[in-house]
This record gives structure tokens, C-alpha cells and sequence, in this order.
């Protein structure tokens, strides 16, 4: 097979009206990021406490990590099943489905479960399935929206995907406890998915030069593309990596404050929430007017490159914070440097990929780079805590805050691609 570098970008085939697709994508990722990040943070959380007893915290890590280890194997495994697939539906409106119809029915098993292995286990399935349901729709953005509009739908995107949970959230705490807790959340999921199809146009799929049947080599090939190959994707996987490593401190909040201000149990809450607050804050406004702004000037890498740096900035400040007040300010500016990756990082990674006939696979990959540092930080994260407290976990961390940032140098800009100066795009 040759090698070609890629002079432009590719404009993709729109097919859906912007007027439909954006709705769309909205309706398909905050939807199934409401039907998972909703119940982990409350429903999934009481079910282990009634469960495991003392023991909750530990096991429901054990939960949690096996659901994002499933998400991450699932993840690339599907695109590349989706990238191949012929049904009539089209190869994403089958997935966003299939997914958004596994994620909620799967979901309901959860209020059966009286085993923590069997909560393992189902929310494995939840999990995984609802990360496919994101990536696939993640997808469109490749197929379907002209690279001068990227900007702004991941804006978007990033936006629900940071609001809806916080809805669901609310509403199920709002509609006392019960089964139909269970049911409003794996509703949210499927409705979105449901949405997302009868809006998006999508024509069959005709695969370029494939066998009809795919080998165990080419399903294992699903988890790698070579960066000697692809040096372009090699620098865009590093650069969402590193700098996703330094978004990686919210489960370590609750602690900083106990051990930082003394605070006890019983006052934690506002504060909790506060940040939260701030945090939802910077990342909504940040994600939507970076996204926009972003397509209208034409440039993305100044956008990683400053956001990474803020979010860096940020955990430098939270480590040396004196005051709670100062805090805030320091969890506003992680905030909006994250808004600001989050939107115009997908776009970003999208001109990188290497194949149009491999998106939701090499977009899976991608993906990866943003899934295994949350896995991968707090493992590490003891380790640092005993050599230094806080402040070494914190400060490492910005660390790769800023080297994510650098990296993005390496890529080349929107109209650039091909010049020699920057990492190539072959194919």
C-alpha cells in the first residue's frame, strides 16, 4: 500500500443538513454522557454502599475501573466494526443505536444485582456501551461537518456533554428514590441515541477494496496505528494524552481539601459544589466561544497550546492556593483551559486522522489518549502522593500539562497540511 501525504484537508460528504446534524450529535453524545455520568455519580454510588457496606469506596473503584477498562477495549474495537459495517441504516446510525438501545436496557439489570461482581459486570456493558454510542456519533464529525465548522459543533458537543449530566443528575435526585431513577437515566441514553437516527441522513456504506469478512488480524489491527507511518497522528495522540494527564486531579478534589484547609466531612459539600459550579462555568463558556472563534480565524493550535498552559497554570496554583477563596480561581482557570481543549482538540485530531475509510477506528485510537489517563494517574497517583504529598501529584501533572501543549508545535495548522515543516498526514 502507498504512502501519500494529504495536501488538505478533506471536505467530507455532507449529507445531513448543519440544521439537523448538530441537533444530532448534541442529542447522541450529551445523551448517553447523561445516562452514564448521572448514576455514577449518585444512583451507581448508593447501590455499592447498600451492597458492600464499609468496604463501598473500595469496590466501587473496583466498579469504576473495570467499566472504563471495558470502554477503552470496546472503544477502537467498535469503530472499526462500524467503519466496515454495509446495513442499510449506515454504518454510524447502526451503532449510535445499537448502543444507545444495549446501554439502556443493560442498565436496568443494575437494580437486580446483589454481588459487587455482578455490578462489575453489568456496568462493564453500560459503560462500554454508551463510550461506543459517544465515539461513533464523534465519527460525524469526520464524515459529515466541513472542517471550517469543526470548531464550533465540538464546542457544542463538549457543552452538553459537561450540562446534561448535571440535568439528569438533578432530576433523578428530584424525583425521590425508586426503580424510575433507573429507568429516567437509561431513558436519557436511549432517546438521545433514538433522536440522533431519525435526524441524521446517512447513505449505505460501500467499504474501498475490503473483504467481505474481516481476519482476527485485522479486528487486533483496530488498536494501533504506527506513528512512524503516521507521524501526524502520533503527535495529535501525544498531545491529547499528556495534556488529558493534567485533567486528571477531579477525583482527587474532595481530598486536597481535607488535607489542605482541614476541612472536615461535615463542610465539605458547599465547597464541593462551588468548585463544581466554577468548574462547569469556565468549561461551558470556554468550549463554546473557542469552538466558534477558532473556525472563524482558521487556527486551532494556539487554542491547545494556551489551553494546555492554563490548565497547568491552574494545578500550579491549586498546589500554592493559601486560601479556599484563591482556590476557586485556580479551578476556574484549569476549567477554562479544558473548555478550550475540549472543543477544538476533536477538531484538531480529526484533520489528523490517516483514512477516511477508518475514522471511527483511528477516532477510537484517539480516544484512548483521553480514556487511559484517567485509569492511569490515579494508579500512579499513591505512589506520588508518598513521595511528596499534593504538591508532587499536582505539579507532575502540570508538567504534562505544559509538554501536551508543546507537542501541538509538531502538527501542522488548518491549510497547512503537507508543508514539511510539521509532522505529515499520509495515508
Amino acid at each position: 500500500m502507498s504512502i501519500e501525504t494529504l495536501p488538505a484537508t478533506t471536505a467530507p460528504e455532507a449529507i445531513t443538513p448543519m440544521r439537523r446534524l448538530v441537533p444530532a450529535i448534541l442529542a447522541s453524545t450529551g445523551g448517553a454522557s447523561g445516562a452514564t455520568l448521572a448514576p455514577l455519580q449518585l444512583l451507581l454510588t448508593i447501590h455499592v454502599v447498600a451492597i458492600a457496606g464499609t468496604d463501598a469506596a473500595i469496590m466501587f473503584g473496583f466498579v469504576t475501573g473495570a467499566g472504563a477498562l471495558t470502554a477503552i477495549i470496546a472503544n477502537p474495537l467498535a469503530g472499526r466494526l462500524s467503519d466496515r459495517t454495509t446495513a442499510r441504516l449506515g454504518r454510524r446510525r447502526t451503532w449510535i443505536l445499537g448502543s444507545a438501545l444495549v446501554g439502556s436496557l443493560v442498565m436496568l439489570a443494575v437494580m437486580f444485582t446483589t454481588e459487587i461482581w455482578q455490578v462489575a459486570l453489568v456496568w462493564a456493558v453500560v459503560q462500554a456501551a454508551f463510550t461506543v454510542q459517544v465515539a461513533i456519533t464523534s465519527a460525524l464529525l469526520a464524515d459529515q461537518v466541513p472542517p471550517d465548522r469543526r470548531g464550533g459543533v465540538s464546542g457544542l458537543m463538549g457543552l452538553g456533554i459537561t450540562i446534561l449530566p448535571l440535568v439528569v443528575l438533578a432530576v433523578i435526585g428530584a424525583v425521590g428514590s425508586g426503580p424510575h431513577q433507573w429507568f429516567i437515566a437509561g431513558g436519557v441514553g436511549l432517546v438521545g441515541g433514538v433522536v440522533a437516527v431519525l435526524l441524521i441522513r446517512e447513505r449505505r456504506h460501500v467499504p474501498v477494496d475490503r473483504p467481505a469478512r474481516m481476519s482476527v488480524r485485522e479486528l487486533l489491527s483496530a488498536y494501533w496505528v504506527s506513528p512512524v507511518r503516521h507521524p501526524a497522528f502520533g503527535w495529535a495522540f501525544l498531545t491529547r494524552f499528556l495534556i488529558y494527564c493534567s485533567f486528571a486531579t477531579g477525583a482527587f478534589t474532595t481530598f486536597l481539601l481535607l488535607d489542605k484547609f482541614g476541612l472536615t466531612t461535615d463542610e465539605l459539600a458547599p465547597y464541593v459544589v462551588g468548585i463544581a459550579g466554577v468548574g462547569i462555568l469556565g468549561i461551558a463558556v470556554a468550549s463554546v466561544a473557542s469552538g466558534f472563534i477558532s473556525d472563524r480565524i482558521q487556527r486551532q493550535k494556539p487554542f491547545v497550546l494556551v489551553g494546555g498552559m492554563l490548565s497547568a497554570v491552574g494545578l500550579v496554583l491549586t498546589v500554592f492556593s493559601p486560601t479556599i477563596e484563591l482556590l476557586y480561581l485556580s479551578f476556574g482557570l484549569s476549567a477554562i483551559g479544558a473548555g478550550v481543549v475540549y472543543a477544538v482538540d476533536n477538531a484538531l485530531c480529526v484533520r489528523m486522522l490517516p483514512s477516511s475509510e477508518d475514522v471511527a477506528k483511528d477516532f477510537g485510537i484517539i480516544n484512548l489518549a483521553s480514556g487511559l489517563p484517567a485509569s492511569l494517574v490515579p494508579f500512579l497517583a499513591p505512589a506520588l502522593l508518598a513521595l511528596g504529598g499534593f504538591p508532587a501529584l499536582y505539579l507532575t501533572l502540570a508538567a504534562f500539562g505544559v509538554l501536551g501543549a508543546l507537542s501541538v508545535v509538531r502538527l501542522p495548522e488548518m491549510g497547512k497540511e503537507g508543508d514539511p515543516r510539521w509532522a505529515q498526514i499520509n495515508r
